[in-house]
């Protein structure tokens, strides 16, 4: 009989765990994140702007962060939040400016999930072909600056 138990115990756990197992195997990787923060943090210098620059789990869960120094405090939130939002909607971020303004379909939802939700641009979805495995925010320079240091961290991923 304590066998029984001892097989159902391991079935339990196996079904507990096996979700855990693939969502892993689904999400970028720490050495793929750290290579996005490292070939970002590249561009950054190259355009003499300071940034903040986080990559998340497909789960929205950081995995990988770098604050520039003498980057600007208030983007180490909004970088996270930035990379949360593009791969929480699967979307780039710059996508939902004019979807959320007034009168478009998704006004309002930057007071969403406790205002995390970014309406503007730089952060961006990490993808292998068309499945989102995470997310990379930048954040410290103008829009456009965080878009093309954050284009640079992508580039690195999909070589």
């Amino acid at each position: 009989m304590k066998r029984v138990y001892s097989m159902w115990g391991f079935v339990v756990i196996a079904c507990l765990f096996a979700p855990l197992a693939a969502a892993a195997a689904d999400s970028v990787t720490l050495r793929q994140a750290q290579a996005i923060v490292a070939a970002a943090e590249k561009k950054a210098v190259e355009i003499k702007k300071p940034m903040n620059i986080a990559v998340v789990d497909v789960g929205g869960n950081l995995v990988a962060f770098a604050r520039m120094d003498d980057s600007i405090l208030v983007s180490i939130g909004i970088s996270i939040d930035k990379a949360w939002t593009a791969a929480a909607l699967k979307l780039p971020t710059q996508v939902l400016t004019d979807l959320s303004q007034p009168g478009k379909p998704l006004f309002g939802i930057h007071t969403t999930n406790q205002g995390r939700v970014v309406i503007f641009g730089g952060g961006y979805p990490i993808k292998v072909g068309e499945r989102v495995v995470g997310g990379l925010g930048v954040s410290g320079g103008s829009v456009e600056e965080d878009m093309k240091v954050a284009e640079a961290g992508l580039a690195a991923f999909r070589k």
